[in-house]
C-alpha cells in the first residue's frame, strides 16, 4: 500500500490515505451553528482522503466547549448541510465525529442544568467557562435508564449527520476522556450496574452505540476512534491487564458490526497494543500518533507501507496546509502552524494558510 493511493473503508471512498484528524477549534459560536468561516476551512482541506469534523455534541448537555458545533437543531443541520455540499463539490468526503462531553464540560458551558458522568466523580482541575475559570463540578450519575437514552442520543444525532446533512459517515468518539471513554476506564466508571464493573460491562455502552448507529445509517459508514491509556482528562488507564481486557472485550463487540474504520490515538502506532487492537477489530485501520508529536510525512508514508495502519490521521500538518495531500505527494515544503490562533472566533490561522501554489 502506498499513502497517495485510493482506498475503501466500507462506503467511505477515499482518494488518499491521508485522513484530517478530529480538531477542537471552536469557531461555531454560541449557538453552535458552523458558519461559512467552517465551511470554508473544511472546503479548502476537501483534498484529503477523508475528513473527520471536530468533535460536534449530540443533545446539549453534552456540550464541552464554548464555540464547539452541535448536531441538536434545524439550524446546526442545515449549516453541516452546506459544509458537507463544500467538500463534495471539491470531491472529498467528510465524516461528523459525534462526541459526548460527558463530565468534561461546565453548565455555565452547555447551558444545561447539569452535567453528566459514569460515576458521580468530578475532574480534578478547572475549565474555562463564560465567566472565567472555574472548578469541574460534580457530574450526576447516569441511571441505567439514562445511559440507555445516551445510545439513542447518539441514533439521533448520527442520523441527523448522515440522512438529514448529507455528510458521508460518523464517528464515534469514544477516546479522550469523554463520556464513552469514561465508561471505559475503572478510574471513572464505578457502577455496579450492567455498564459497569467488568471489562466487559464498562464495553457495553460502546459497543451498544455503534451497534444502534450503525443499524441506523449503515454500519460502512460508521468509524469508531479511541485512546486507550492516553491518561488525560482524570481518565487513568494503567493497569495493563485491565486495558487489554476491556479493550479485547470492546473488540470483540466492535468486529461482528463490519464498521467503516477504527482510529486510535496511541504514541507510538507500532506498539503491541496498537497492533492488537487493529487484528481483533479486523476492519480499516487508522493510525494517529497523535498530541506528543507531530505525524511527519515520512512517518505517514511508512505507517502505510509497511502495512501498520490502512491510513493515517494527521492534525497540525492538515491545520497549516489545505493543500497536504498535494503537498506531501510532490514532496514540497510546507507551512508552519501558529499554536496561537489554534482556537479563536476568526480567519486568521484558520482560513488564511496559503497553498503552496499560491504562496
Amino acid at each position: 500500500m502506498d499513502l497517495f493511493s485510493p482506498a475503501s473503508f466500507g462506503d467511505l471512498h477515499l482518494t488518499n490515505r491521508i485522513v484530517m484528524a478530529p480538531l477542537t477549534r471552536v469557531r461555531s459560536g454560541d449557538a453552535g451553528v458552523p458558519g461559512e468561516l467552517v465551511a470554508e476551512h473544511y472546503r479548502q482541506r476537501a483534498g484529503v482522503g477523508l475528513i473527520v469534523t471536530e468533535g460536534t455534541y449530540p443533545v446539549l448537555e453534552s456540550k464541552a466547549f464554548m464555540g464547539q458545533p452541535g448536531i441538536v437543531t434545524d439550524e446546526q443541520v442545515a449549516a453541516w448541510k452546506r459544509v458537507a455540499e463544500g467538500v463534495h463539490e471539491r470531491g472529498g468526503q467528510i465524516v461528523m465525529q459525534v462526541m459526548h462531553g460527558g463530565r468534561v464540560t461546565h453548565t455555565e458551558v452547555s447551558g444545561a442544568d447539569r452535567v453528566v458522568a459514569p460515576s458521580a466523580i468530578a475532574i480534578d482541575g478547572v475549565t474555562r467557562t463564560p465567566s472565567g475559570k472555574q472548578p469541574y463540578p460534580v457530574p450526576h450519575a447516569l441511571t441505567t435508564d439514562e445511559v440507555r437514552q445516551v445510545v439513542q442520543d447518539f441514533v439521533t444525532a448520527s442520523k441527523r449527520a448522515v440522512l438529514e446533512a448529507g455528510l458521508d459517515g460518523v464517528e464515534l468518539h469514544g477516546a479522550n476522556g469523554y463520556l464513552l471513554h469514561e465508561f471505559l476506564a475503572p478510574s471513572s466508571n464505578q457502577r455496579t450496574d450492567e455498564y459497569g464493573g467488568s471489562p466487559e460491562a464498562r464495553a457495553r455502552l460502546l459497543v451498544e452505540v455503534a451497534t444502534a448507529v450503525a443499524e441506523a445509517v449503515g454500519p460502512g459508514r460508521v468509524g469508531v476512534r479511541l485512546s486507550p491509556q492516553h491518561d488525560i482528562q482524570d481518565v487513568v488507564e494503567r493497569d495493563a491487564d485491565d486495558v487489554t481486557a476491556t479493550y479485547d472485550a470492546l473488540m470483540d463487540g466492535l468486529a461482528p458490526l463490519g464498521l467503516a474504520y477504527l482510529s486510535v490515538l496511541r504514541a507510538d502506532p507500532r506498539d503491541e497494543l496498537a497492533q492488537r487492537l487493529r487484528a481483533r477489530f479486523g476492519g480499516a485501520y487508522i493510525a494517529n500518533s497523535g498530541f506528543g508529536q507531530v505525524t511527519t510525512r515520512q512517518e505517514a508514508r511508512d505507517l502505510v507501507s509497511e502495512g501498520l495502519a490502512d491510513a493515517v490521521a494527521v492534525g497540525r500538518p492538515v491545520i497549516a496546509n489545505p493543500d497536504l495531500a498535494d503537498r506531501w505527494e510532490r514532496d514540497l515544503p510546507e507551512n508552519e502552524p501558529d499554536a496561537s490562533t489554534f482556537y479563536g472566533p476568526g480567519a486568521e490561522g484558520y482560513t488564511d494558510y496559503p497553498t503552496y501554489d499560491a504562496a
